[in-house]
């Protein structure tokens, strides 16, 4: 019989998942990713991507909470928060853990 261990209701990571799934979007976190805030402006500088396409992006990651943004006059800057890419990995890391001990219960099954 197969016994299921309860676990703790966990935050729901496929926004996250969504959200990294895009190669623009990747790229905006990658220029984040050294904790400087930058403006759509700054973010969209040296892309052929217009300001539109950039808030676009932008918003998909402040929803899935891999950005945040703060006012400043009147533009939007934008800052990367590692919290989600953290629980993300924690994530990953228990679904190989239960993945790790299905293939170890099928393997002893098996080898008997």
């Amino acid at each position: 019989m197969l016994s299921v261990r309860p676990q703790a209701r966990a935050p729901n990571p496929a926004p996250v998942f969504a959200a990294l799934g895009d190669r623009t979007r990747l790229s905006l976190l990658a220029k984040l990713s050294d904790g400087q805030t930058r403006s759509i402006a700054g973010l969209a500088a040296n892309t052929k991507l217009t300001r539109q396409a950039i808030t676009k992006h932008l918003r998909v990651l402040e929803n899935a909470g891999l950005v945040s943004s703060t006012r400043v006059g009147r533009e939007s800057q934008f800052v990367f928060r590692p919290e989600q890419i953290v629980e993300a990995r924690s994530y990953l890391d228990r679904v190989s853990e239960q993945w790790d001990e299905a293939l170890s219960r099928l393997r002893s099954f098996v080898e008997r």
